[in-house]
């Protein structure tokens, strides 16, 4: 039997747009013995609801959860509304204040005359209503049409979910269409794709051939074509779409063989409704459309504005310097300047080029010509970068705040939409971004909505480092096209001259391998072996390093799965630094085994506990009774995980090059073996080697590194920032 609470709304503690709710729930009576303490008292509920008002009772269908944070919530996955049967209840209802003019006196004299079908008169035999003394044709409309409405948002509900929606994704689907819901999706039910974030093209897609949408339906082909263009941006992290490319994945997604004919006419409705965009045989969708076109107006209209050079520049430089005792190079001093004189800068360079340094010095400068505390400052300046780890960085290097450009934004998970934007904009007068290789289109785009368009812009990264994992490749393009004012870093810093681990890097970014400076330093060695003792030496080493803080030594691959892939790796390496032990507490989790003070890491955004995806840390606690929870302790923040959510992190002695990113190691272990076929690449390849700050152990095959050095087909997107601004069509 379906567990439930019976009782009243009491009240509202938090509530999106969407329609999920906290909140807190009187309950009356319940059938779980777990939940019998809560009678007569108010439990904490969250869910998603069309509609809850103090007055009507109310069946809650779900389960008790423990939340991470919140401790013991009812979690709602469907309810019901219990409609009003003695006659008081009813007078309470017709007096809650939903339909005005009803006071208790009418109230009483409704409920008196026509009994305890009163409810049910009123929707179906209105008139009746005027034959009650006092009671006008304008009392009797009213009641009429408010209970009219009141009863069709729960019929759309029953609607959907007989169409075979979820409970909550009717209530997203009601909530953003209101009365409207049933005649929009009668007209298209494919729709709520497009305005709804959490509906996707396959879970509507069943629903719409189950309720007798044919196959080769025109609406369900356009939906078809946005959805394959969605996925292939995000897979291949392209701008744009040829029609025969599109075209060769339609088949498989529908399932049914269409016409030419039908797939023109389907292109032309998407464009005619804006919903795509062509440019000669290039199709976009909408939204990328816009947002190339937004971060190329911007950057065009930034880079040419500047600022006059004054003898106090070069005052203020040196003044800088000094404060901070240390000395730049020539190339380093004129990025600095330049990021004063300059509203749009991007700042470039590979490892051992100094730029963490250069940030120090830029923010330092623009605070002295401007004359500001350090409190004016922060309220002048945004430091962001694209992962937390990567903000960290910049705030240890600055002794500023610094912050993820998500959480600058105001990202809300529930609507992924974003606070600050075009209607509500930040008033920060600079903005400077680290590791802005990682920074994709809609992100970009997004930031420049947010902001005024006189906010100076610096953009700091390592073009040659992976792309965005969204789709676009903002500083590629910007670079490439040589249209803005860019700052490339050359020239070394001694320490960096000294390092084999920086030599590689640099062979790599100019396509070579010299193998020559393989094991003739203590900071860089390759261990040739056949694939199957990859493992095998991985253990070796790391028993070296057994003792070392979990925050200096990494072991990164590209691939989980294989035999030499993250998942395996994680395994065996889980034995080395944590050991199995009777005062530590262990839980299964799916197939894998997590023991108190393993490594992990967070595989999602949790923006409300300050855990970003990528960030590591260590299991404290292990609690598996009365009710199972883990707390993961994140440098010092502490975090509380339930079973809802023990799929939002996995071990991490070994992660992603990917999830690397943003990150610096002391110590970095990388296997390259032919096992990672088409994986290895040169853009992957570089960017694991730059994680390394003082040792790096390359473990495999030297052909499987030469492979990854030449191969940089992978590095292909397809994109238009660049040649906008090349050829000025924008």
């Amino acid at each position: 039997m379906e567990t439930y609470i019976k009782g009243n709304f009491k009240k509202s503690i938090f509530s999106s747009e969407a329609g999920y709710i906290i909140g807190l729930f009187k309950v009356k009576e319940t059938n779980d013995e777990s939940l019998k303490d809560y009678v007569d008292r108010t439990i904490t509920f969250t869910g998603y609801f069309h509609e809850l008002n103090e007055v009507d009772t109310y069946n809650f269908y779900g389960k008790l959860v423990n939340h991470a944070k919140y401790g013991e919530q009812f979690q709602v996955d469907s309810y019901e509304r219990c409609k009003p049967e003695e006659k008081d209840a009813i007078v309470e209802f017709l007096t809650s204040g939903l339909f005005k003019g009803i006071g208790e006196k009418k109230a009483k004299k409704i409920v008196d005359t026509l009994g305890k079908d009163t409810l049910k008169i009123i929707l179906e035999q209105p008139n009746n209503l005027v034959l009650i003394p006092t009671i006008t044709k304008k009392n009797a409309d009213l009641l009429h049409e408010k209970l009219k409405e009141y009863e069709l948002s729960y019929s759309t509900i029953i609607y959907l979910q007989e169409l075979g929606f979820q409970t909550k994704d009717s209530m997203l689907i009601y909530n953003y269409y209101k009365e409207e819901t049933i005649k929009l999706l009668e007209k298209n039910i494919y729709r709520v794709i497009r305005d709804i974030n959490d509906l996707t093209f396959k879970k509507v897609d069943i629903v719409a051939l189950s309720s007798g949408i044919e196959k080769n339906a025109l609406i369900r082909i356009e939906a078809a074509i946005i959805y394959i263009m969605n996925e292939l941006s995000n897979a291949y992290g392209h701008s744009f779409f040829h029609k025969e490319e599109i075209a060769s994945f339609l088949r498989r997604v529908l399932n049914t063989t269409i016409t030419e004919e039908e797939y023109e006419k389907s292109l032309k409705e998407l464009e005619k409704n804006l919903e795509i965009i062509r440019k000669d045989d290039k199709y976009y969708l909408k939204e990328m459309y816009e947002s190339e076109t937004i971060i190329t107006k911007r950057v065009v209209s930034l880079n040419s504005r500047k600022i006059e050079e004054t003898p106090k520049l070069q005052i203020e430089i040196e003044t800088v310097q000094n404060n901070l005792n240390i000395t730049y190079n020539e190339e380093q001093l004129n990025a600095i300047k330049q990021s004063y004189l300059n509203d749009f800068l991007i700042i470039t360079g590979g490892p051992g080029t100094g730029k963490t340094t250069i940030i120090k010095a830029i923010v330092e400068l623009f605070k002295e010509m401007n004359k500001l505390s350090y409190r004016e400052l922060e309220e002048k300046i945004a430091l962001l970068a694209p992962t937390g780890r990567a903000a960290k960085r910049i705030s240890e290097s600055t002794n500023l705040p610094a912050s993820t450009i998500h959480r600058f934004l105001k990202w809300q998970k529930e609507s992924n939409k974003f606070q600050i934007n075009e209607y509500n904009k930040s008033k920060v007068e600079f903005i400077l971004i680290d590791e802005a290789s990682m920074v994709d289109t809609y992100l970009m785009a997004n930031l420049f909505k947010g902001i005024t368009s006189k906010c100076k812009i610096i953009m700091i990264g390592d073009d040659k480092q992976l792309p965005s994992v969204g789709p676009g490749q903002v500083l590629h393009d910007l670079i490439s096209s040589e249209k803005v004012n860019t700052i490339k870093l050359k020239n070394l810093y001694r320490q960096a001259n000294d390092s084999n681990i920086i030599k590689l890097a640099y062979d790599i970014r100019n396509g070579e391998i010299n193998k020559e400076i393989f094991n003739t330093e203590e900071d860089l060695t390759f261990i040739e072996c056949p694939d199957n003792e990859v493992i095998s030496n991985i253990k070796e080493i790391a028993n070296t390093y057994k003792d070392i803080s979990y925050k200096d030594f990494q072991i990164l691959a590209p691939m989980y799965k294989t035999l030499y892939g993250i998942d395996e790796i994680n395994k065996n390496l889980q034995s080395i630094f944590n050991k199995k032990d009777k005062t530590k507490k262990e839980i299964m989790i799916g197939d894998t085994l997590f023991r108190e003070q393993d490594k992990v890491i967070e595989l999602t955004n949790m923006p409300e506990e300050n855990v970003y995806n990528g960030d590591i840390g260590i299991i404290e606690k292990i609690f598996l009774s009365p009710k199972k929870e883990i707390t993961i302790n994140f440098d010092n923040n502490i975090v509380k995980y339930t079973p809802a959510n023990f799929n939002k992190f996995r071990l991490a002695y070994a992660i992603s090059i990917h999830k690397s990113q943003g990150s610096e190691f002391d110590i970095v272990i990388m296997p390259v073996v032919n096992g990672y076929r088409k994986m290895l690449y040169r853009k992957l390849v570089y960017t694991g080697i730059t994680r390394s700050k003082k040792k790096l152990y390359l473990i495999g095959d030297v052909g499987a590194l030469k492979k990854a050095v030449a191969n940089t087909e992978s590095d292909i997107r397809r994109t238009t920032i660049k040649d906008n601004l090349i050829n000025g069509i924008f």
